[in-house]
């Protein structure tokens, strides 16, 4: 495909991004303890599979993370394979690039940074995920782009119920693919946590786009607020995208 312009050359890219096939790994290393990845220290898997060599790989709570990011630590080219006890823990501000969650265990990646931190996560995929992928107990803002997800309860969740509830919470979901799954994020209304979607492609599964919560810091189930699907408007605080942001395919 051959793009001349610049507003459809970026639009070719997009389609690109979302087009991304799955790596096919020709060989699997079993990770006995948690990879610890510093700062100025690179993480590249080269594609191969890793697995857990502890935890259930399923939605058992307290599981121990295959991969742990220290603060501006980078992750890149890894392909998580079942089991993946708790897939990768982000301690602070932190860059996972083209990783891709093959059977998501208790969650894809959590993020537990301070309020100043920002996460990225570019390019890769998740696949069987039973309840959520991302899961963001600390502060700052989560960018999720160029990913595609499939087989999933909800992709984001800011933590409804976390003894360190307070502070506000972002999530910017932009140029995603989301398939055989029901919700894209959910987020804490009373504390000010903000999503913004853009570009992003749902299969007629996924009936939510953006569901507000009255989130608590004292364990209990955070009650819901609204909700807000694939053809109506995000209420433009909260939730921020318009219809035409969201395509059904």
């Amino acid at each position: 495909m051959f793009c001349r312009l610049s507003v459809v050359a970026v639009a070719c890219l997009v389609g690109l991004s979302l087009a991304q096939s799955w790596p096919n790994p020709s060989s699997t290393k079993k990770v006995p303890s948690t990879i610890k990845v510093k700062k100025g220290q690179p993480y590249d898997g080269k594609n191969v599979r890793h697995t857990a060599g502890f935890g259930s790989g399923g939605q058992d709570e307290g599981q121990d993370p295959v991969f742990e990011l220290d603060d501006g630590a980078v992750i890149k080219n890894v392909v998580l394979g079942a089991p993946a006890a708790d897939g990768i823990h982000c301690k602070g501000s932190c860059s996972i690039e083209n990783v891709w969650w093959e059977d998501v265990g208790e969650d894809a990646a959590t993020f537990l940074g301070s309020s100043g931190a920002t996460y990225t996560v570019s390019g890769g995929g998740a696949k069987k995920a039973s309840d959520k992928v991302f899961q963001h107990n600390g502060g700052g803002t989560l960018t999720i782009r160029n990913f595609q997800v499939d087989t999933f309860g909800k992709l984001y969740r800011s933590c409804g119920n976390c003894k360190n509830n307070g502070s506000p919470r972002k999530v910017v979901i932009e140029n995603v693919k989301a398939t055989n799954g029901k919700a894209l994020a959910g987020i804490n209304a009373n504390y000010g946590d903000q999503a913004t979607l853009r570009n992003v492609q749902v299969s007629s599964s996924v009936k939510e786009i953006c569901t507000t919560y009255t989130g608590n810091n004292n364990g209990k189930e955070p009650s819901q607020k609204a909700k807000y699907g694939p053809t109506q408007d995000g209420d433009g605080k909260y939730c921020v995208f318009k219809k035409s942001d969201i395509k059904r395919i």
